[in-house]
């Protein structure tokens, strides 16, 4: 059974795509003074590669992100675990926030937390989690048929 894509659903696709995780980072890094965070910028991003799966299918969202899925999880579980123990190894809070600041001569000022690593490492378990999903639905059954014996 051959499936016939959709011209229409594939371009808005590829341009409501890019703007979606834009839109999804900007959430991840203004999570900390307006609505959003880690959690939310991964689900925007989530559903950005949703559409992709559901215009192309499996084969685009392989093609979109060369790292398997169990990476970004794992990544993302380190980050948020090693902002939750760094702080006790140097003797303080658990999930104790730390904000450093830098001043560069093109960007201004620079403000960093560790609540942003903490954030970013939910956002990175969201989007593994998602490609995982896609990566046990999305699988195709291989085409096995019986060989006919020749003797």
């Amino acid at each position: 059974m051959t499936s016939r894509r959709s011209l229409i659903l594939d371009t808005t696709v590829r341009v409501v795509f890019d703007a979606t995780l834009v839109l999804s980072l900007y959430l991840l890094f203004a999570g900390h003074n307006q609505p959003g965070g880690g959690f939310v910028g991964g689900l925007v991003a989530a559903a950005a590669i949703s559409l992709r799966y559901l215009a192309g299918g499996i084969s685009e969202v392989r093609s979109l992100v060369r790292i398997r899925p169990w990476t970004f999880l794992s990544v993302g579980l380190a980050l948020a675990v090693g902002t939750a123990l760094v702080p006790l190894v140097l003797g303080n809070a658990p999930l104790d926030q730390e904000a450093y600041e830098w001043r560069f001569a093109v960007l201004g000022d620079v403000k960093a937390t560790t609540a942003a690593v903490f954030d970013s490492g939910v956002y990175l378990i969201v989007v593994g989690l998602m490609l995982m999903i896609f990566e046990g639905l999305g699988d195709e059954a291989e085409d096995v048929r019986p060989t006919e014996d020749a003797s």
